[in-house]
């Protein structure tokens, strides 16, 4: 079974972690993950997607085997930074992206920001923003980031016993979940603790809402930036608002919308096959037998 190599950049003074699928000859494409979440939740479609294309499978910012921020900020527009620096490292010209969730909201700024360096784009349940979205009058977002902030301050790291127990937490958010996917995800998704429990990776201060955001208009206009051709691939039972919201493929100038039925948020783990379809058919690898 192939397995990635895992290798290191640096961005605003920070390790950052990536998984390296190998084909360094290929296309790059890049995997970017949602929040508390790691690149090796990607794998089934990594593996798929290698040979045709060099897949690099970032751990952003305060996840998985990446530094944590000193004064844990986490705004979106720092993870672009982070893989605008990534694009960089590799000395890719152009890239073909792929996120999920609040990855596919960091897909989505960096392509409106740089569409020039962007062949496609795949955003799966990541239009987290709705266009009409109301916005919070200032002083309330900022008291609502510092009692964030001081919640997370006295939090205490959940810790499990064993791997199985980490698993066995995921289940109950996710239920169409295998047990055998969650053990993966747990393997990859939590480090040892001393005294032999485990811990989740991604730092907490993550959780918290940046009051210095990016605002509906703001997205809309890097929306309408978007050269290349896209794909929103939403989940028919998720959670969140965007993924009902029908013509939003209208705020882009190359954009098709299409819906999973029977899957949750976690898309790419409730029904991978359904998934890696739309992704190989938008591609262009539909029929060529591969993966």
């Amino acid at each position: 079974m192939l397995a990635p190599q895992s290798r290191y950049y640096e961005s605003h003074g920070l390790r950052l972690h990536y998984a390296d699928w190998g084909n360094a000859d290929a296309p790059p494409l890049i995997l970017v993950h949602g929040g508390r979440d790691h690149c090796r939740s990607w794998d089934v479609i990594a593996r798929s997607l290698q040979p045709h294309f060099h897949v690099i499978a970032p751990d952003l910012r305060g996840h998985g085997d990446s530094d944590w921020t000193k004064g844990g900020s986490y705004a979106l527009t720092e993870y672009v930074y982070d893989l605008a620096q990534l694009v960089r490292s590799i000395g890719a010209p152009q890239v073909t992206l792929i996120g999920h969730s609040m990855g596919g909201m960091v897909s989505l700024i960096f392509t409106g920001s740089f569409p020039e360096l962007v062949t496609k784009l795949v955003v799966l349940d990541g239009v987290t923003m709705l266009p009409d979205s109301p916005k919070a009058p200032t002083h309330e977002r900022i008291g609502k980031w510092v009692s964030q902030l001081d919640k997370l301050h006295d939090r205490t790291p959940r810790r499990y016993a064993t791997l199985t127990d980490a698993a066995a937490q995921m289940v109950l958010h996710n239920k169409r979940l295998s047990r055998e996917l969650a053990l993966h995800l747990a393997t990859h998704g939590a480090r040892q603790n001393e005294d032999g429990t485990y811990s989740w990776k991604f730092d907490p201060y993550q959780r918290a809402s940046a009051p210095h955001r990016l605002w509906p208009d703001d997205h809309v206009a890097l929306w309408s930036r978007i050269a290349c051709p896209t794909l929103l691939l939403n989940a028919g039972e998720s959670f969140l608002a965007g993924a009902k919201a029908a013509g939003l493929e209208r705020y882009f100038p190359n954009a098709r919308m299409e819906t999973i039925a029977g899957a949750g948020h976690w898309l790419q783990h409730d029904k991978p096959q359904e998934v890696l379809g739309e992704i190989r058919r938008f591609l262009g690898l539909a029929g060529d037998g591969a993966g």
